[in-house]
Order: structure tokens, then C-alpha cells, then sequence
């Protein structure tokens, strides 16, 4: 059932993702910046799905992404179009991985430490959901407070 569950919650989230970045005029409101607003939606969109790719796809899926953590936040510009055809193939990418992956997967030990305790793959998944979602709230209101949408 936790495959299911990630499952899911990782598609409602993709969806919002992909809704939010639709809801922005253009390109040059996608990367502005407000006072005290230090990343852009279209940064923080590029942030979601490297860190996805990076940790789901190139570490489970063994898909041989390479990330490149730096350009997530520095590179500006990239259109709507471009940004959400990438959500759609991580959003694949993401549903297939998870469903391949067996219980006993599931609940090893993470191979790559992030925490100073192990944490179990599942829990670990659990983590990535959380702060995709974190940084879909900061998308949510960074195009609430420089669009009118």
C-alpha cells in the first residue's frame, strides 16, 4: 500500500506543480524576485525536479541523471512549456521507479545517509514528498504575490 500512497501523493503534487507554473503571465514573472523573496518560482520548480531526479531517479532508478544543484537556482528563462514537459517526464519517472520497488526495498536502510541516523527507503520517500511539497507552497506564493492569478 505505501508504494500506492507515494504513488499518489507524488501525482497530486506534480499536478499542482504543473498548475501553478500554467497560472504565471509569462516567463519574466516566473523568475522574478520580490523583496525577501530569494527564489524564483521557475528556480524553485528546476530545484523540485533535480532534486527528484537526483534522489529517485539517478539513485534508485539508476537512470544516470546528473545533477547540477548550482544551475537549479542560477539558471533563468527557461519557458513554461520546457518546465512542464520536465515535470511530466519526472512525474513518469517518479511513479515508475516507486512501483518497482519491493517491499524489502522499501523498508532497507537508505543507501545514501542524509540523516546522521539510517532511515529506512520508505521514510526516506516520504522526506522527498515533504519537500517537494515545502517548495510547492513557496511557488504557490511566489506567483500569488507577483501575478494577479
Amino acid at each position: 500500500m505505501t508504494r500506492q500512497h507515494l504513488s499518489t501523493l507524488f501525482k497530486r503534487n506534480f499536478d499542482a506543480l504543473q498548475d501553478e507554473i500554467i497560472k504565471y503571465p509569462d516567463t519574466d514573472s516566473m523568475y522574478a524576485l520580490a523583496p525577501g523573496i530569494y527564489n524564483s518560482g521557475g528556480n524553485l520548480c528546476l530545484h523540485i525536479l533535480g532534486n527528484l531526479n537526483h534522489f529517485i531517479g539517478a539513485n534508485l532508478g539508476e537512470t544516470g541523471y546528473v545533477r547540477k544543484r548550482e544551475e537549479e537556482f542560477s539558471t533563468k528563462g527557461i519557458a513554461a512549456d520546457v518546465l512542464l514537459k520536465n515535470c511530466m517526464d519526472t512525474s513518469k519517472m517518479v511513479d515508475e521507479v516507486i512501483n518497482k520497488l519491493s517491499d524489502e526495498q522499501l523498508h532497507a536502510p537508505y543507501a545514501n545517509p542524509v540523516y546522521e541516523a539510517p532511515v529506512s527507503m520508505e521514510f526516506f520517500l516520504f522526506h522527498l514528498l515533504g519537500h517537494m511539497s515545502y517548495h510547492l507552497g513557496q511557488i504557490n506564493y511566489h506567483r500569488r504575490i507577483l501575478t494577479t492569478k
